[in-house]
């Protein structure tokens, strides 16, 4: 196959135009049934230089849109609405180092960087640090196991919850931060 970049025209491809009743070759591609999407860049259809000019010239990117989805797609910031890591107010960090605990800034960057950093457990599999923060929740060390992660869940569990606790509600909040950490690390690669 070549491709002539200026017009557009892809020769020797085979294919004929796909306008009923025209025998010309179909060297221009023009949008399809199917438009671009998560899925794959959509279908195309293959015409005459003639029949893509009609085409192209009746085509309307906005078809079946509504008003208020053409005028977001028209917004010249269009896709630019949530702010990236980079861009945001925080930059994605949680909170600046506490620089008098340190004598030398590098080495409150470092700690950042090793806190953010996924954690090797014995066995060789990584423990990011949002399972990390979980393990801290139910009080397990690092290499816990999968029979260690559910005895010490059943627990906490016990403990937390009001049915038997005497209906004691104040450890809801506990209670919640225990099942979230568990239902984290139950489907976590470490523990599988």
């Amino acid at each position: 196959m070549s491709g002539d970049r200026f017009h557009g025209r892809v020769s020797g491809t085979g294919r004929r135009c796909e306008r009923p009743g025209c025998q010309e070759a179909g060297e221009f591609r023009a949008p399809g049934p199917r438009r671009p999407g998560f899925d794959g860049p959509g279908d195309y259809r293959w015409f005459c230089l003639e029949h893509v000019r009609e085409f192209n010239a009746g085509y309307d990117w906005f078809a079946g849109m509504t008003p208020e989805e053409i005028l977001r797609a028209q917004n010249p910031v269009h896709g630019w609405e949530r702010e990236t890591r980079a861009f945001s107010p925080t930059a994605g960090v949680d909170q600046a180092p506490r620089w008098a605990d340190f004598s030398d800034p590098l080495e409150a960057i470092s700690q950042r960087a090793r806190a953010r950093r996924p954690a090797q457990r014995g066995d060789g599999r990584a423990v990011t640090p949002d399972e990390r923060r979980a393990l801290d929740v139910l009080g397990l060390p690092l290499d816990a196991d999968r029979k260690a992660l559910r005895a010490r869940y059943l627990e906490l569990v016990r403990r937390y919850h009001p049915d038997r606790n005497g209906g004691d509600r104040s450890f809801e909040l506990r209670l919640q931060g225990v099942i979230d950490a568990y239902q984290l690390l139950r489907k976590a690669a470490a523990f599988a």
